[in-house]
C-alpha cells in the first residue's frame, strides 16, 4: 500500500457514493409507491441535491460532497442523504481531541488528513413509522486510518417487532465477520446513543463503531460495507408496514416530543456534528439531521 492510501481512499469514496445513490432512489421509490394510507393524495416528494464545498483558510479546495434533502413528502417529513470526501490540516482541537481518543502522537507533525462517508437522517410523515440515522465513514491520517458508523432506529411509538426486525438483519449482516461482533456494536450504540440529562436512550438502537482498524482495510472495509447494505433492508420494509396507519393528534404530539430528543442528541453529543462544524464544513449539510418540527413541553 502507498503511504498515502490513495486506492483505498479512491474505493472507500467511490462505494460511500454508491450506496447514497441506491438509498436516494429507494426512498423517492417509496415515495412514488405510496397508494394506501393517510397523505396518499398529496405529491410523491423528491429530493433536492446541492453540492457542497469545504472551506478553508488559505482558500485552497478543501473538498466537499453532496447534500440531497427531500421535504414535505407523503412519506418522508425530512429526510437527508449525505455524501462527502474532505481534506486538509486538522486544527490544534481536533488534533488533540484524536490523541486523547485514539492514543496517535506525532499527529502536530504532520496534521493532514482525509475522510470520506453517508450520514442519513430521515423524520418520517406518519408517526407510526420510525425515524433512522444510518452514518459509514473512513478517516485517514499519515499516523492511522480507520472506519466508523452504524445505524439506529428511532421510533417515537415502539413496535417490538419492528425493533426485532431492525436489529435481526443488522445481526445477519455482522455474523459472516465474526459471531462476537454484533454483541460488541449493538451494546456500543446503546452506550453512544444515550442522553445522559434525559437519563434514557435516543431510540432502541442498533449498531455502532469508532476507530475501527484492526490492520487488515480489506477486512475492515467490508464490513463497514455490509453495515451500509443492512440498512435499506432493514428499514424499508418497516416503512412499507407502517405508512399506511392511521395517526391522532396524540400520536404526532408524541412524535413532535421524542423529535427533542434527536435535536438535543445531535447538538449536544454527536461527534459527527461537532467534527463537521468544527473543520469548517457546509453547516446546512452537517445540521440537515435536525427535524423539521419538534416541541418541548
Amino acid at each position: 500500500m502507498s503511504d498515502d492510501f490513495l486506492t483505498e481512499k479512491q474505493q472507500a469514496s467511490a462505494w460511500f457514493r454508491q450506496l447514497r445513490d441506491e438509498i436516494v432512489a429507494a426512498f423517492e421509490g417509496l415515495e412514488a409507491s405510496h397508494s394506501e394510507g393517510p397523505l396518499t393524495n398529496e405529491p410523491a416528494g423528491t429530493f433536492d441535491v446541492t453540492e457542497t464545498r469545504r472551506g478553508s483558510d488559505d482558500g485552497t479546495d478543501a473538498g466537499g460532497g453532496l447534500m440531497s434533502v427531500m421535504r414535505g413528502g407523503r412519506v418522508f417529513e425530512k429526510v437527508g442523504v449525505n455524501v462527502s470526501t474532505v481534506y486538509g490540516t486538522l486544527g490544534e482541537a481536533a488534533q488533540a481531541s484524536m490523541m486523547a481518543r485514539t492514543g496517535l502522537d506525532g499527529m502536530a507533525d504532520d496534521p493532514r488528513f482525509w475522510a470520506s462517508g453517508i450520514s442519513l437522517v430521515a423524520h418520517m410523515q406518519n408517526p407510526h413509522v420510525p425515524a433512522v440515522h444510518m452514518n459509514t465513514r473512513m478517516f485517514w491520517t499519515p499516523h492511522a486510518w480507520w472506519f466508523g458508523g452504524g445505524s439506529d432506529l428511532n421510533p417515537c411509538i415502539e413496535y417490538a417487532d419492528d425493533t426485532a426486525h431492525f436489529h435481526s438483519v443488522q445481526q445477519a449482516h455482522l455474523d459472516p465477520h465474526g459471531a462476537d461482533l454484533y454483541p460488541k456494536l449493538k451494546d456500543w450504540a446503546d452506550e453512544y446513543f444515550y442522553i445522559p440529562h434525559r437519563g434514557r436512550a435516543r431510540g432502541v438502537g442498533g449498531i455502532f463503531m469508532d476507530d475501527r482498524c484492526t490492520g487488515d482495510w480489506q477486512a475492515d472495509f467490508a464490513l463497514t460495507q455490509d453495515i451500509g447494505r443492512a440498512f435499506l433492508p432493514a428499514f424499508v420494509p418497516l416503512v412499507e408496514k407502517r405508512r399506511v396507519q392511521d395517526w391522532s393528534e396524540a400520536d404526532k404530539d408524541a412524535q413532535l416530543i421524542h423529535r427533542g430528543l434527536y435535536a438535543e442528541y445531535n447538538l449536544v453529543y454527536d461527534r459527527g456534528t461537532k467534527f463537521g462544524l468544527a473543520t469548517g464544513h457546509d453547516a446546512n449539510a452537517v445540521l440537515m439531521s435536525l427535524p423539521p418540527m419538534a416541541k418541548w413541553v
